[in-house]
């Protein structure tokens, strides 16, 4: 027998025994019940009258998303929208708002994506050590299945958005050990949601040869709702577009770094603000506003407040990484002794960058 001949039969071979593990797989995991606690969708309330309802401009803003993902709010106009209606929007309760979004541009980097995806934050991911990369315009999805054995798996998929807010993937291509399974798949039987049980991950499904993505399940809050017109791939990020909006990159390098509030009432710390007029505002002049609203509190303290003629309030905010160490536990008030003697000196050094 020639070599060639016999790489043939081995690569058939082991073609042949993956096939038949991913169906065993298939066969056992059709005979356990998975249960999972499925978070529910986070919706605004749709009774708030407009007058007591939040607008919201934004531009150049890093969102953090929980502790396992963020995104790059670019520029959006919309609202602050209470999720319920004896609730006012506040800071400390991401799910007690959701973001309104009627025009604007908003990016996540793809390997923020794996890495949340990773975390098993929204359940226990199909595919585990997963890399997700722009490959020539299309999303590439790398990782290890495991049925009965592990195995190295890619998928190649088109982005696209549909009416409902949903994202899907639709896979063009499957590898499984760098070889070409479609074919394969067909002869045994077995589909994409074999490989992606409905049961893994809350806000992902398959069905087919598509992947759906409800970010309003799968990513934590605040959430960011909207008509998504178009999304696209640009080298290391995936762009969400909303209501068509199409301001140039130079045209939004002019606009400083900033989050403003205008109308509604919406709370943050022990503060509520009525009739908001607040608007939050980098202290530094880098790229983006580096916002985390676990940390947003710290990030006031060392900051700069500036009340407004009009009675509102505007906030200069360092960025996370501009913070001195130990700024969170540092974040003390005066003490009424501190107060009694005025030789002292203040308990913090407020950070100050010139702009």
């Amino acid at each position: 027998m020639d070599f060639r001949r016999w790489r043939v039969l081995v690569i058939a071979g082991v073609l042949v025994l993956l096939a038949l593990a991913f169906w065993l797989g298939r066969r056992t995991t059709r005979t356990v019940t998975v249960t999972q606690t499925v978070p529910e969708p986070i919706e605004a309330d749709r009774t708030t009258p407009d007058s007591q309802q939040t607008r919201l401009w934004a531009h150049n803003v890093l969102l953090h998303k929980g502790a396992h993902f963020r995104v790059y709010v670019r520029w959006i106009r919309g609202r602050m929208m209470r999720t319920e209606r004896n609730r006012v929007p506040d800071f400390d309760v991401p799910e007690s708002f959701v973001l309104e979004i009627e025009k604007g541009m908003v990016d996540a980097k793809l390997s923020d994506i794996a890495e949340f995806l990773n975390s098993g934050q929204r359940g226990n991911p199909p595919l585990k050590n997963l890399r997700v990369e722009n490959h020539d315009g299309e999303v590439q999805i790398m990782g290890t299945a495991h049925k009965v054995i592990s195995v190295p798996v890619r998928l190649d998929a088109e982005l696209s958005p549909l009416p409902d807010g949903r994202l899907k993937l639709h896979v063009k291509k499957l590898n499984v050990l760098k070889v070409p399974m479609k074919g394969l798949f067909g002869l045994f039987h077995l589909k994409l949601d074999d490989l992606m049980p409905k049961t893994s991950i809350a806000g992902m499904q398959a069905s087919g040869d598509d992947i759906y993505l409800d970010t309003q399940t799968l990513l934590p809050p605040p959430h960011i709702h909207g008509h998504i017109t178009s999304v696209q791939l640009l080298n290391d990020r995936v762009r969400v577009i909303y209501g068509g909006a199409t301001e140039s990159e130079e045209q939004l390098a002019q606009w400083h770094n900033f989050l403003r509030l205008s109308g509604g009432t919406v709370s943050f710390g022990r503060l509520t603000m009525q009739q908001a007029d607040l608007t939050l505002v980098d202290a530094a002049s880098d790229e983006w506003f580096d916002l985390d609203l676990a940390n947003y509190q710290t990030q006031l303290v060392y900051g700069t407040m500036r009340t407004t003629p009009q009675a509102g309030v505007e906030m200069y905010m360092p960025d996370l990484d501009h913070l001195p160490p130990g700024a969170a536990a540092a974040a003390q008030g005066v003490s009424l002794e501190w107060l009694k003697n005025r030789n002292t000196t203040p308990p913090l050094e407020v950070a100050h960058t010139k702009r």
